[in-house]
């Protein structure tokens, strides 16, 4: 009896401790919806989307949240399916292809030659607390041109999106819309660019 009464006060012991908590682990992804199919333009560039680099912070995967100007944390168990990055990476191009405006879109992993390649920095995927909650995003964009090796356009792309309520599936729709409009943004904005250069919209074609 006194050996099962000490295993007792030892998982007790755990169990206050935080060692054996049995909390279930909520995952949570951001879905691209489907794109309306269109042909692409024959006479556009090809265009390879890169990986999004991201804060070292971010890489294990949990929600994070900030409070005030210097508090940061993260929920230990509400953690994404993929790295914010990815997912960005995919809805990038997605709608890019969806715009019509490039022959073929390509993600990085594919040893097509490409005219252009976009690559990105993320600085925020968080939700942010203060008198209300909402969350932020913030993504450094840049396209290349791999003929010159040069930046041909840049934008810093920041978009803050409310909290619809106070639990983490509200905090999660809304990353969900305001990925939507990073990525729509960012994708408009390079299509402007090529808009207003059009020699630039060819440059592997030489």
């Amino acid at each position: 009896m006194r050996a099962v009464f000490i295993c007792v006060i030892v998982v007790l012991a755990l169990l206050n401790a935080g060692c054996l908590d049995s909390r279930p682990v909520h995952y949570y992804t951001i879905e691209t919806p489907p794109a309306p199919v269109i042909p692409g333009a024959p006479d556009g560039p090809v265009l390879m989307v890169g990986d999004i680099s991201m804060p070292p912070g971010t890489q294990d995967g949990r929600i994070r949240y900030r409070v005030g100007p210097n508090e940061v944390g993260a929920y230990q168990f509400q953690r994404w399916t993929e790295r914010p990055g990815t997912m960005i990476s995919e809805s990038l191009v997605e709608t890019l292809r969806a715009s019509g405006k490039f022959r073929s879109v390509m993600e990085t992993s594919s040893a097509v030659a490409s005219d252009y390649q976009l690559r990105g920095e993320l600085y925020e995927f968080d939700e942010v607390d203060s008198d209300t909650i909402q969350t932020c995003i913030s993504l450094r964009v840049d396209l290349v041109n791999l003929k010159t090796r040069q930046v041909v356009w840049g934008d810093l792309i920041r978009h803050e999106e409310p909290v619809r309520g106070k639990n983490v599936p509200e905090v999660v729709a809304s990353l969900d819309r305001n990925l939507h409009a990073v990525v729509k943004e960012t994708v408009e904005g390079i299509g402007h660019f090529l808009e207003t250069q059009p020699d630039l919209s060819r440059a592997g074609s030489n």
